[in-house]
């Protein structure tokens, strides 16, 4: 009798090892996801509580998280001193309209390559694929070239027409695709629609995950952007966001004070874009990571 207890708490034991260190591992993932998040949040918390400080107690240490006085005089300069509100309706404009050609572009091409057959569909998709690996220095002077040659230099247009196509865009697309039953297209081509009814029609209501990650993608990225700005604008009527802060920084003095103020207006829509899009976002990499 004692020997068969002994057998049933030492089984007992081995069962409860299994479960301890199951909890362990998911408190040190846990403990790793929330150092991570913090480290990322941190510096954007940093900036909201710079935004409203004064130059003195920016760079205080340690740091003052909750000034003594709010200088929201940081944010009426922002909008004041500078027209900003001329720097943020250019910004808008070459986000918005980069962000829907490259969507069009994208997913008319990703729409070929996945359901129309042609010869040799597969190498011509692989070479496109591979300019992704060409890196952006090396097509920069070309590019820039190209737009001298078409006057398209000091224009809002040169970014946007460079930004229209992705490759990127083009293989997120496509692998969607490629997942939509083929019985789909032959049931609409048997209705009578053409190719680009079943693009329009059957096809994009059921990739819409891809279409809000590409968004989110392509907006931030055109929203963001300060190297391409800075090679084809030169008038001071036609910049961006991050061109026209640069107006607090000089070569002997940075307002550190109204510049943190203007990245806070700055970086609204990008959070507004992500968080109308965000459950679509999830879905399409939850899809994702189901097919892979």
């Amino acid at each position: 009798m004692s020997m068969q207890l002994e057998s049933s708490q030492f089984t007992m034991r081995l069962s409860k090892r299994p479960q301890l260190g199951a909890v362990v591992r998911k408190a040190v993932l846990y403990l790793v996801v929330i150092a991570v998040a913090l480290s990322m949040v941190v510096p954007f918390l940093w900036m909201l509580s710079a935004s409203v400080k004064s130059e003195a107690e920016i760079f205080s240490f340690p740091i003052q998280w909750i000034p003594s006085h709010f200088y929201w005089s940081n944010y009426s300069k922002v909008w004041t001193e500078l027209p900003f509100f001329t720097y943020y309706l250019n910004t808008i404009k070459i986000a918005v309209l980069t962000t829907l050609l490259q969507i069009i572009t994208c997913s008319t091409a990703a729409y070929a390559f996945a359901k129309v057959k042609f010869p040799e569909r597969d190498k011509l998709f692989f070479l496109y694929v591979a300019t992704m690996m060409v890196p952006y220095q090396v097509m920069m002077i070309p590019q820039f070239m190209l737009m001298k040659k078409i006057g398209l230099i000091d224009s809002h247009w040169a970014l946007i027409l460079l930004g229209a196509f992705s490759p990127f865009g083009v293989f997120l697309f496509r692998q969607f695709f490629m997942a939509i039953p083929e019985e789909l297209s032959e049931a609409a081509r048997i209705d009578g629609l053409s190719e680009f009814g079943i693009y329009s029609r059957v096809i994009l209501p059921l990739i819409r995950p891809a279409i809000a990650s590409l968004t989110i993608f392509t907006f931030m990225h055109a929203w963001n952007d300060f190297l391409g700005p800075l090679i084809y604008l030169n008038s001071d009527s036609l910049f961006t966001l991050q061109l026209g802060m640069q107006h607090f920084q000089s070569e002997h003095a940075t307002e550190y004070g109204p510049l943190m103020a203007a990245a806070v207006c700055a970086i609204i829509p990008t959070i507004l874009i992500y968080f109308m899009a965000q459950d679509q976002f999830v879905e399409g990499i939850s899809a994702g990571a189901v097919k892979g």
